[in-house]
């Protein structure tokens, strides 16, 4: 699935190493688009931010912060310059 990868958690503070999921939304080449991502480590976390992520409240939150942030600037594609000999 794009987006979801299998990390491998090293042992901490007595806890075992152990496997967790990190969501990473990623590109139109399957690369990562952020640093690091949502790290799952069970499936009651998973519930836990379904749970979260099914308020509509967080939606109506995001949607008001999304009206007073700065618009990101858009990228532009770099030209090339050519010399034609």
């Amino acid at each position: 699935m794009p987006g979801v990868f299998v990390l491998k958690m090293p042992a901490y503070k007595g806890a075992p190493i152990r496997l967790a999921v990190e969501l990473n939304p990623v590109d139109s080449e399957g690369r990562p688009t952020k640093k690091r991502g949502v790290i799952l480590r069970s499936s009651e976390e998973l519930a836990e931010y379904n749970k979260i992520l099914s308020d509509g409240r967080i939606t109506n939150l995001l949607k008001n912060i999304d009206s007073v942030n700065p618009k990101p600037a858009k990228k532009e594609e770099k030209k090339l310059d050519i010399i034609e000999l």
